[in-house]
Parts: structure tokens; C-alpha cells; sequence
């Protein structure tokens, strides 16, 4: 299986890159998992909701270039489906099992995804009603996909 995480902006704090890091490594036994960073649009800190637009628009045409055709696209959004760890193992499992072996998870900008990227996904997952930096959701996203193979494996895992 092929999983890309596709995220706007660049990693700077360097206890994210290193726990990333250990992720990705530990990811390698079981996918071959690439990370692609898009640019950021510069955004001032108050705009009208047509600047906020074409930020979004922006951001999201680079994001789009980055998806093959036959590629899930799983988005990460504040109103998508909260799944338990287990139920993630689960669609993943699934998305294997009916020749799905490309899944891009997309993680959009401060300012959130364009609508287009939200046309072209295929599943919004969320992990809280709550708003976390974009960044730090790499770790948590690289985590619970590592947790998730562990699942479908039957190997343990602190619960």
C-alpha cells in the first residue's frame, strides 16, 4: 500500500519532525508512506471571506496536483466522520482489500481546504470537533495510521 500525507505549509518545530520521524520509520514495515508539503499562501490576519477564498483556492490547486486519479482521498475536517482506532483499521483494511492500494490524507492550511479538494475527496475524516494546529495533526494522523496496521495485524498495541 502507498499512503501520501499531503499538507500545506512547512514542519518547523523540530519535537514534531523528530516524532514524526520515529512514525514514519515505524510506518515502513508495513506501507510505503511519503510526505508532500505544499506551499502556504501568505495570509494576513484579517481578511474578507473572498481573500479567505482564494487562499483556500490557492492552496488547494496545489494540493490537487498531487493526486493521481486512482487515488482515496481522505480529508482531514472538522465536520467529517469520528471514527474509533478500530473503525480506521477497519476502512483501511477495506480500501486494501478492493484495490485501493494509493490513499492520499489530505491537511489543509490554517484557513482549512478549498472546496475543490473537498469535491475530490472521497472521505472527511475528523478527530475532534476541536481545532488543532495543522501541524501537529501530521503527528497524530501519522500515529493513528501506524496504529491502524498494527490493528488489522493482530499485533499488540497499548490501547
Amino acid at each position: 500500500m502507498k499512503i501520501s500525507l499531503i499538507t500545506v505549509g512547512k514542519l518547523k518545530e523540530k519535537y514534531l519532525k523528530q516524532g514524526i520521524q520515529e512514525y514514519m520509520k515505524r510506518l515502513g514495515a508495513y506501507a510505503k508512506v511519503d510526505i508532500i508539503e505544499v506551499a502556504d499562501e501568505k495570509a494576513p490576519e484579517s481578511m474578507s471571506a473572498a481573500e479567505e477564498a482564494e487562499v483556500k483556492r490557492k492552496e488547494g490547486e496545489r494540493i490537487l496536483t498531487h493526486i493521481q486519479q486512482d487515488t482515496y482521498v481522505i480529508t482531514l475536517e472538522i465536520n467529517g466522520k469520528m471514527v474509533t482506532s478500530e473503525q480506521l483499521a477497519a476502512k483501511i483494511d477495506e480500501l486494501a482489500t478492493y484495490g485501493k492500494s494509493k490513499i492520499a490524507f489530505i491537511i489543509g492550511g490554517s484557513l482549512g481546504l478549498s472546496e475543490d479538494v473537498q469535491a475530490r475527496s472521497n472521505y472527511g475524516l475528523s478527530f475532534s470537533k476541536m481545532t488543532f494546529p495543522h501541524q501537529l495533526m501530521r503527528l497524530v494522523l501519522l500515529e493513528q495510521v501506524y496504529r491502524a496496521f498494527r490493528i488489522n495485524r493482530g499485533e499488540p498495541y497499548h490501547k
